[in-house]
C-alpha cells in the first residue's frame, strides 16, 4: 500500500495522527483536519505542560505504573550505548588491532591510489585493447571486399559444389524431420572435432570457419551458394588474424542475404523449438549497417483493412521495430481520414527496450474503420520529422507506410514537405492479399528514395521489415572510405554463449561494377563484427587495490554503462542489447547527472560528492562520500571513471620478503590450527593460474594449500600482491588471536563469536566451532557487513536476514545471532586507511533478556523493581513488558531486539510487519526517510498463455469452389495460405508468440522485467523525541531515540490496546512494477549524444532500384505438397524463399 507523503492537511490512512506535546522537539504537528469539535482532551493534551502530561498518561489496568518520563528513557539509552561499546571494546580488539598493524609496519608499505593517473592508465590499457580488434576487422573488411570483388558470379551453381561446416547440421541430423533429412542433404557438409576452450565457453575448431543460415531462407538458392562460395576465402584471414592475436575471441561476417560466418568454428546453440536467429537483426549489425535514424511509421487502419490483413500490420510494424537501436528515434501513428499516434508518444523518441514495449503494446489496439486519407498519414509524419524542439537522431529521416493499398499518390503533399530535396525516404508496405493497384504505392517510394515490398502473408514479414537497411547503406557505400570507421555497440548477450560482450563493428561495401565505365555498386554486403568478452575489459581495471567500496565503470554515448560493478542482468533477451543507464545503475542525484553529462561529452573531471549509496543485500542506504574522476577513452566512443571513497585515498602492500615469515604465516590456514587460532575463511580469488575455483570455501582452502604447497608466493604465475597480502592479514590476524581473544570467555557477555575481516580477502571467526553456522561471504569485498562497516562510523548492526514470506527464526541451539561490525581506521603518519572490519556476534536470546535489565529500573543487582498499589512507578521495559513495548530498530527498519518474548524469531524482519502502527509514526515524525528506485536487472517468472486457442485465427479458409478451380491453385492465395501454415509453426498463436520462445526459450524460462525497491535510512531527526499516536479513544505514547556510535534507533512505546489503531502498512519488500510511467519520462529525456558520424545523403546515389514487388510462384512440387497438406491436414516444410531484393546482389 503506497503512503501519502508528510503533509499537513493529508489523508492519512486510518486515524494515525502525531501531537507534540514537547516544544522545541521533533516536526511541527499537523492541524487536525477534524477541528476543534473532536473533544476537549485533544485540546487539554496541547496546553498541559510536559511534566504534568506524562503522569497522567498511564496504562489501563495498571494505574500504579506510569509511562516512563523522558529523562528515564534517555538514561536507559545511555546504559544500552555503554554495555554496546564496552563489549566492542573488549572483544572487537579495534585498539589491540591498530597496534599490531603498528608493530609489523616493517611488513608492509602505504601505496596511493592517484585518480587522475589510475584512469588515464586504465583507459589506455582498453584504448589499446580495442584497437588490436579493430586493426583485425580493418584486416577482414578489406580481405571481404577484395574477395567479393573477384568473385565471379555463376548461375549454375549447385549444393554439392560447395564445402562448408554448416553450424546446425548436427542438430538438424538428429532431427528426422528437418528439411535437409526430408528432401535428402545435396550439400558436401564437413564434420569436424571439438575442443573445449574456457576463452569461449565452447567447445571450438581452429581450423575451420562455421556458417548459419536462418531458417526462413533457402540453403540452395544461387545467391546463398554464391555467397558461401566467396566467403570461403575469408577462413584464412580468420586463423591469420588469431595468429596475430590470440586472444581474440569470436571473428564474425554477417551477410546481407542473412549468412553468417564466424570462426573458430563451433556448433550453433541449437534451441528446442524453432530457430529464427538473424543475422540481420542483431544489435551489432544493425547498429553496423546504417547510420542513426528518425522513423515514423503510418498504418492504414481505414476500414478495408481488416481481419488477416490487419494482423498482418500489427505483426510487421513490431518486427520494424525490433530493426531499431537505440541511436534511432521513432514514432508510430494510425490513420484513416484523419492520423493520430498509436501511443501517449506525440513525438520521435528514442527506440530503446522500454519504448518500443509500449510501441508494440499500443500496436495492438489498432481497430479498422473509416475512410483511407494518405494525406492526413503523410502531414502526420512529416511534421513529426520537421520538429526541431525534441532530441532526435538526426541522420537518415524516413516514413515506413503500411497499407493494403489506394489510389491517391498525394503528390502535392511530397511536393510540399520533401521536393526538390528528397531528405525524407519513403517505404511503402503493400500488406495482405488483394487486387489493388499498387502503382501509386511504388510511385511513392521510388519518387522519394525509398523501396516499395510486398507482405502478402506473415512469412513474407522478417524479410520485407529489414531489408529497407540495404536502401540506407548505400550512401555509406557511396562515401567508401570515409564511411569505414569502427563502431563499438551497446553491450548484449553473445548468441553463442559467451556471456555479455561489446563488438566492434566495420561495414563491408560491395565495390563491383556493372560494367566499364558504369556506376559502382551501391549495396552493403554486409557487416563484420569482432567481440570482446566485458570480462577481458574487467581484467585491465584494478581489483583489490581500490578498497570494498572503490570501482571503475564506463558509459557510452547513451549514458548506458559498459563496466559497472551493478550491471549484473539477472536475465538477457539477445534479441535486445543490455541498456542499464547510469542513473539507474546507481542512486540518481544532481551531482551524478552532471557527471554522465560531461563523460557523454568526451571531457575529463574530477568531483568530490556526498550521495545515497544501496548496500550490497539492497536492504540500506547510507549516505557517504565519494571522489568521481573520469576521462574519455580515446578512439571509442566510450568514457571511463573511477570512484573512490576516502578512506580508500591508501592501501596496504606486503613485503613479505622473509620467507621463514612466510611459512609461519601460511601455517596459520592450515586446517590443523583452526581448533586454537579460529576458522579461516580465505577470499575466492585468482591468485594464482593454476589455482582451481571453487563455491565451496573449504574446497577452495584445500585447493589452495595444495596449489602453495608446489609454487611460492613470488612465483610468475601468481598474482603476488594478492599472495602476499593474503598471507601477511593471515599472521596479523592470528596475532588478535594471541593477544585478545583466546583469554577471553565469551559465554560470559553472551557472544557466539568473534571476527575479524580483512581487505587481504581473510575473514577469521573465533572459536573455530562458530564457523559451521558462518553465513557471510567469504569475500570481504563482496559482504554487506564489510561495505557498510567502511562506510559508517561506530557500531553496525546487522540482524539476520528475514524474508515475511518465509517462517519466523527457529531458535535452537543458541545459533542465531546479530552481527555487531566496526571498521578498523589507521593512521600511519598523514596518512588515514580502513584495512580491516572487527566484530562480535551476539547471542539474540541472551541479548534480548540483556536488553531488558537495561532498558529498567534496576541494576545488574537488583531485584526487578516492585510497585505497590498505593504508590506511582514508571514503566520499565522487563517488568512491565505486558504493557509497555521496547524495541531496538536498526537504520534500515529492521527489528534488532525487543523485550517481547514471542517477536525474538520475527529479528531480522521489516517493523512494519512486527508493528506497521509504531512504524509508520517513527516514518511521519522523520525518524526515517524512504527511498524509491527501480530496478531495471530483475528475472520474474513467466507469465501464464493466455487467449492460445487450438487453431490459428483470422486466416483465409478456401471454400469448396476454390479447390475446384485450378486458377485458385496458382493464385497468390494458395501461396500465402501455404506460408501462413508453414509459419504457423514458428508462431503458436500466430502473430502472438513471443520471439524468444520460438527461439528456444523454455516456457518456464524467468523473463526481464522491472522492480520497485523501497529502503529506508535515518531521517533528520537526532535527538531524543515523545509523540502520541492519535487512535481516537486510545492513543498510543511513544518514545524514540537514536543511540550514539551506533545505527540503532531505541523505542519505547504503548502496546496497542484496540484495533482502531491499525493503520497502514509501510512495504519495504521488492515489488514487482512497469517502472517509472515512460510517457512522462520521454517529456524530460536524458542527456545522450549519437554517434559523430552520419552518411545518409550522396548525390550519386542511383535511386532507380526502388521495388519491383514481383512475388515468387510456386514450384510444381510446392503446388503438389499444397494439395497434400490441405486433404491430409500434415504440417508442411519450408520451401524455398528468396526475396527479389537480394537477388539483385550479384549485380
Amino acid at each position: 500500500m503506497a503512503v501519502p507523503a508528510r503533509t499537513c492537511g493529508a489523508s492519512w490512512p486510518g486515524p494515525v495522527r502525531t501531537v507534540r506535546p514537547w516544544p522545541g522537539r521533533g516536526p511541527r504537528p499537523c492541524p487536525d483536519p477534524r477541528g476543534p469539535a473532536s473533544g476537549p482532551a485533544r485540546l487539554l493534551f496541547l496546553l498541559l505542560p510536559p511534566l504534568l502530561l506524562l503522569p497522567l498518561l498511564t496504562a489501563p489496568g495498571a494505574s500504579a505504573y506510569s509511562f516512563p518520563q523522558q529523562h528515564t528513557m534517555q538514561h536507559w539509552a545511555r546504559r544500552l550505548e555503554q554495555e554496546i561499546d564496552g563489549v566492542m571494546r573488549i572483544f572487537g580488539g579495534v585498539q589491540q588491532l591498530r597496534e599490531i598493524y603498528k608493530d609489523n609496519r616493517n611488513l608492509f608499505e602505504v601505496q596511493e591510489n592517484e585518480p587522475q593517473k589510475l584512469v588515464e592508465k586504465v583507459a589506455g590499457d582498453i584504448e589499446s585493447l580495442l584497437d588490436r580488434k579493430v586493426q583485425a576487422l580493418k584486416r577482414l573488411a578489406d580481405a571481404a571486399e577484395n574477395f567479393q570483388k573477384a568473385h565471379r558470379w555463376q548461375d549454375n551453381i549447385k549444393e554439392e559444389d560447395i564445402m562448408y561446416y554448416d553450424a546446425k547440421a548436427d542438430a538438424e541430423l538428429d532431427d528426422p524431420e528437418s528439411e535437409d533429412m526430408e528432401r535428402g542433404s545435396k550439400t558436401s557438409a564437413l564434420r569436424l572435432d571439438f575442443i573445449e576452450d574456457p576463452n569461449f565457453k565452447n567447445k571450438v575448431n581452429y581450423s575451420y570457419t562455421a556458417v548459419q543460415i536462418p531458417t526462413d531462407i533457402y540453403k540452395g538458392s544461387t545467391v546463398i551458394l554464391n555467397e558461401l562460395n566467396w566467403t570461403e576465402a575469408l577462413e584464412n584471414v580468420f586463423i591469420e588474424n588469431r595468429r596475430q592475436d590470440p586472444t581474440l575471441l569470436w571473428q564474425v561476417f554477417g551477410s546481407a542475404t542473412g549468412v553468417t560466418r564466424y570462426y573458430p568454428a563451433t556448433p550453433w546453440r541449437a534451441p528446442k523449438k524453432i530457430d529464427l536467429y538473424d543475422v540481420r537483426r542483431r544489435p551489432w549489425y544493425i547498429q553496423g549497417a546504417s547510420s542513426p535514424k528518425d522513423m515514423v511509421i503510418i498504418v492504414d487502419v481505414s476500414g478495408s483493412v481488416s481481419g488477416l490483413t490487419l494482423k498482418l500490420m500489427k505483426t510487421s510494424v513490431c518486427e520494424m521495430l525490433d530493426t531499431l537501436s537505440d541511436d534511432d528515434y521513432v514514432n508510430v501513428a494510425s490513420f484513416n481520414e484523419k492520423a493520430q499516434p498509436v501511443s501517449c508518444f506525440t513525438h520521435l523518441v528514442q527506440a530503446n527496450v522500454r519504448n518500443k514495449k509500449v510501441f508494440k503494446e499500443a500496436v495492438q489496439g489498432m481497430v479498422a474503420k473509416g475512410t483511407t486519407g494518405y494525406k492526413a498519414g503523410f502531414e502526420y509524419a512529416f511534421d513529426q520529422l520537421q520538429n526541431s524542439n525534441i532530441t532526435r537522431a538526426n541522420c537518415n529521416k524516413m516514413i515506413m507506410m503500411f497499407t493494403d493499398g489506394g489510389e491517391d499518390r498525394v503528390q502535392d503533399v511530397f511536393e510540399k514537405y520533401n521536393w526538390p530535396n528528397r531528405t525524407v525516404r519513403v517505404f511503402t508496405f503493400s500488406v495482405g492479399q488483394h487486387n489493388y493497384d499498387v502503382t501509386p504505392l511504388q510511385w511513392m517510394a521510388c519518387t522519394n528514395k525509398g523501396y516499395y515490398f510486398e507482405i502478402p502473408s506473415i512469412g513474407a514479414i522478417r524479410i520485407n521489415t529489414q531489408e529497407y537497411l540495404d536502401v540506407l547503406g548505400r550512401p555509406m557505400v557511396l562515401a567508401g572510405k570515409d564511411a569505414k570507421q569502427v563502431q563499438w555497440t551497446n553491450v548484449y548477450e553473445d548468441a553463442l554463449g559467451l556471456g555479455l560482450v561489446v563488438t566492434g563493428t566495420l561495414p563491408v561495401f560491395n565495390l563491383t561494377q556493372d560494367g566499364p565505365g558504369e556506376k559502382k555498386n551501391q549495396l552493403i554486403l554486409g557487416v563484420m563484427g569482432i567481440d570482446v568478452a566485458l570480462n577481458d575489459i574487467k581484467r585491465l581495471t584494478p581489483n583489490y587495490t581500490l578498497g570494498a567500496n572503490g570501482y571503475v565503470f564506463a558509459i557510452d554515448l547513451n549514458g548506458y554503462v559498459l563496466l559497472h560493478p551493478n550491471l549484473k542482468p539477472q536475465t538477457t533477451n539477445f534479441r535486445e542489447p543490455v541498456t542499464l543507464d547510469f542513473l539507474d545503475a546507481e542512486l540518481e542525484d544532481e551531482n551524478k547527472e552532471e557527471i554522465r553529462r560531461s563523460m557523454i561529452d568526451g571531457d575529463k573531471g574530477h568531483k568530490q560528492i556526498r550521495t545515497l549509496v544501496k548496500s550490497l543485500d539492497e536492504r540500506y542506504i547510507d549516505e557517504v562520500i565519494r571522489n568521481y574522476t573520469w576521462v574519455p577513452i580515446r578512439s571509442t566512443n566510450y568514457s571511463l571513471g573511477l570512484v573512490l571513497p576516502p578512506y580508500s585515498t591508501y592501501y596496504l602492500q606486503a613485503n613479505l620478503s622473509d620467507q621463514i615469515l612466510q611459512v609461519k604465516y601460511f601455517e596459520f590456514l592450515l586446517p590443523s590450527s583452526f581448533e586454537s587460532e579460529g576458522h579461516v575463511f580465505i577470499a575466492p580469488r585468482e591468485y594464482c593460474k593454476d589455482l582451481n575455483a571453487s563455491d565451496n570455501n573449504t574446497e577452495f582452502l584445500k585447493n589452495f594449500i595444495e596449489l602453495m604447497e608446489k609454487v611460492t608466493p613470488d612465483s610468475k604465475q601468481c598474482n603476488n600482491f594478492l599472495l602476499h597480502n593474503l598471507i601477511l592479514d593471515t599472521g596479523i590476524t592470528q596475532q588478535l588471536v594471541e593477544r585478545v581473544w583466546r583469554d577471553q570467555d565469551l559465554n560470559t557477555y553472551s557472544l557466539l563469536a568473534v571476527f575479524a575481516a580483512t581487505d587481504g580477502g581473510i575473514t577469521r571467526v573465533f572459536p573455530n566451532k562458530a564457523a559451521e553456522d558462518w553465513t557471510e561471504n567469504p569475500e570481504p569485498f563482496n559482504a554487506s557487513f564489510y561495505r557498510r562497516s567502511l562506510d559508517n562510523h561506530g557500531y553496525i548492526f546487522k540482524p539476520p536476514h528475514q524474508d515475511s514470506l518465509l517462517r519466523p527464526l527457529e531458535l535452537e541451539n543458541d545459533t542465531v545471532g546479530v552481527l555487531v561490525s566496526t571498521a578498523v581506521e589507521l593512521s600511519l603518519g598523514r596518512r588515514t586507511l580502513r584495512p580491516a572490519v572487527v566484530g562480535v556476534k551476539l547471542d539474540l536470546e541472551a541479548w534480548a533478556e540483556k536488553f531488558k535489565v537495561l532498558a529498567s529500573n534496576r541494576t545488574h543487582q537488583d531485584q526487578p523493581q516492585k510497585c505497590g498499589p498505593s504508590s506511582h512507578c514508571e514503566m520499565d521495559c522487563e517488568v512491565n513488558n505486558e504493557d509497555l513495548l521496547c524495541v531496538l530498530i536498526d537504520d534500515g527498519g529492521f527489528l534488532v531486539l525487543s523485550n517481547q518474548n514471542h517477536q525474538w524469531d520475527q529479528v531480522g524482519r521489516f517493523f512494519s510487519e512486527v508493528d506497521a502502527n509504531l512504524m509508520l509514526a517513527l516514518y511521519n515524525n522523520s525518524f526515517y526517510t524512504r527511498k524509491e528506485s527501480y530496478d531495471y536487472q530483475a528475472a520474474c517468472a513467466p507469465q501464464p498463455p493466455g487467449n492460445l486457442g487450438a487453431a490459428p485465427r483470422g486466416v483465409f479458409v478456401p471454400t469448396i469452389a476454390d479447390f475446384l478451380n485450378l486458377a485458385w491453385w496458382t493464385s497468390a492465395a494458395a501461396w500465402s495460405l501455404f506460408q501462413q501454415l508453414l509459419y504457423g509453426l514458428i508462431y503458436h498463436s500466430w502473430f502472438q508468440a513471443d520471439p524468444a520462445e520460438a527461439e528456444g526459450s523454455p516456457e518456464t524460462r524467468e523473463s526481464s522485467c522491472v522492480m520497485k525497491q523501497t529502503q529506508y535510512y535515518f531521517g533528520s531527526v537526532n535527538a531524543s523525541y515523545n509523540a502520541i499516536i492519535d487512535c481516537g479513544n486510545c492513543s498510543r505514547l511513544f518514545h524514540a531515540q537514536r543511540l550514539t556510535n551506533t545505527n540503532l534507533l531505541f523505542v519505547v512505546a504503548e502496546k496497542p490496546l484496540c484495533s482502531q489503531c491499525e493503520a497502514g502498512r509501510l512495504l519495504q519488500k521488492e515489488t514487482h512494477s512497469d517502472g517509472p510511467e515512460q510517457c512522462e519520462l520521454v517529456q524530460r529525456p536524458r542527456y545522450r549524444r549519437g554517434p559523430h558520424i552520419c552518411f545518409d545523403y550522396n548525390a550519386t546515389e542511383d535511386t532507380s532500384d526502388c521495388g519491383r514487388g514481383a512475388s515468387f510462384p510456386p514450384s510444381l512440387g510446392v503446388l503438389v505438397s499444397l494439395q497434400l497438406l490441405l486433404l491430409l491436414g500434415l504440417p508442411p516444410r519450408p520451401q524455398p524463399q528468396v526475396h527479389s531484393f537480394a537477388a539483385s546482389r550479384h549485380l
